[in-house]
């Protein structure tokens, strides 16, 4: 179901849709929650400090957990103390939680963890980003960042950054569940910055700038060394691995992109693609041979007791050029005020 339905939101021409009808009634709902914000029916509330939200328009991955690093690594080093705040997807409790880097992925979420042990800020989960970053708050931070809160109007906001994954753009242009989109893609006018992973080669990011922000950026994602997961070896350039088949196992919102990626480098990719968030069990990483098993840091935070001599992971870090690097963080940090 997940592969026809990336299949069918993901073609660049629209076409029929029986799914169309539920469409129209995601769009209602979703215009009528607007207008009730707008209105002041439902209350948008600020957090006390400065919040940056990054988001996406689609579902699946776009490069959101590299950009959301990214920037609370350039805003540290400004000197401001920054905090996270996520859904935590999975997570069985309602009430907000701090993640610490020992915390089990299952019960804080695997992308906060990541972030947590990436970035050392603090970081909350919380299904009400309200609440989790008014915790943040009392922990002491100068800013938020608000991971993948681009609908939780509740939060009220200084910058939002949205985040297109240049090769899938918004897809087939409809909303869920005939297409990926969250919410129009004209929506994407209203952000501070859009930051488009990768060259924007999909068309319907080529049909004009006016649909995308004022200020529209080029991020690209870069990994050239794998890491054993067992942590008893040293790392390997991907140089190690080309001319080689290895298997290729990803279980996050663009499996895709990851596999792509390593043939680029020359490696003779085995694919093993699984759900976003996919609770990876041994047999899953199990194969009839001794070929190595490459996967991405997010799967090697749900895999670490799973580990063996056979298993890497090859961590990503978002790049821009030196120019387009200044001109976010300088966005950024005005969007924060005095």
């Amino acid at each position: 179901m997940e592969q026809w339905l990336t299949q069918l939101w993901y073609r660049e021409s629209a076409g029929p849709s029986l799914l169309q009808p539920l469409a129209w009634l995601y769009a209602l709902i979703s215009r009528l929650r607007r207008y009730a914000y707008a209105r002041g029916w439902l209350k948008t509330q600020r957090a006390g400090k400065p919040v940056i939200v990054v988001g996406n328009l689609t579902t699946g991955g776009t490069g959101k957990t590299p950009l959301v690093a990214w920037l609370a690594e350039q805003l540290s080093l400004s000197g401001l103390k920054v905090g996270i705040v996520s859904r935590g997807y999975g997570r069985s409790k309602r009430v907000p939680q701090v993640v610490h880097a020992e915390s089990a992925w299952r019960d804080v979420g695997d992308e906060p963890l990541l972030l947590r042990q990436l970035t050392g800020c603090d970081t909350v989960v919380a299904q009400d980003r309200f609440a989790g970053a008014q915790q943040l708050v009392a922990l002491g931070v100068d800013v938020v960042i608000a991971d993948d809160g681009l609908q939780h109007l509740r939060l009220a906001r200084d910058c939002e950054i949205v985040v297109v994954d240049g090769a899938r753009g918004f897809g087939n242009g409809r909303l869920l569940p005939a297409g990926p989109l969250r919410e129009p893609a004209l929506r994407v006018r209203q952000a501070s910055v859009v930051v488009v992973n990768g060259v924007p080669e999909h068309a319907s990011l080529l049909v004009g700038e006016g649909r995308l922000a004022p200020t529209t950026l080029q991020m690209s994602l870069h990994g050239g060394e794998a890491y054993r997961l067992d942590g008893l070896a040293g790392p390997q350039s991907l140089q190690h691995f080309s001319g080689k088949p290895v298997h290729a196992v990803a279980g996050i919102g663009n499996p895709s992109r990851f596999f792509r990626d390593l043939r680029a480098r020359g490696i003779d990719v085995i694919e093993h693609p699984y759900p976003d968030h996919h609770p990876f069990v041994a047999a899953d990483l199990t194969f009839d041979d001794d070929l190595p098993v490459l996967m991405t840091q997010k799967d090697a935070v749900r895999c670490r007791s799973l580990a063996n001599p056979r298993l890497w992971y090859v961590p990503v870090v978002a790049r821009f050029t030196d120019t387009q690097g200044r001109e976010l963080l300088d966005q950024v940090i005005r969007s924060l005020g005095p």
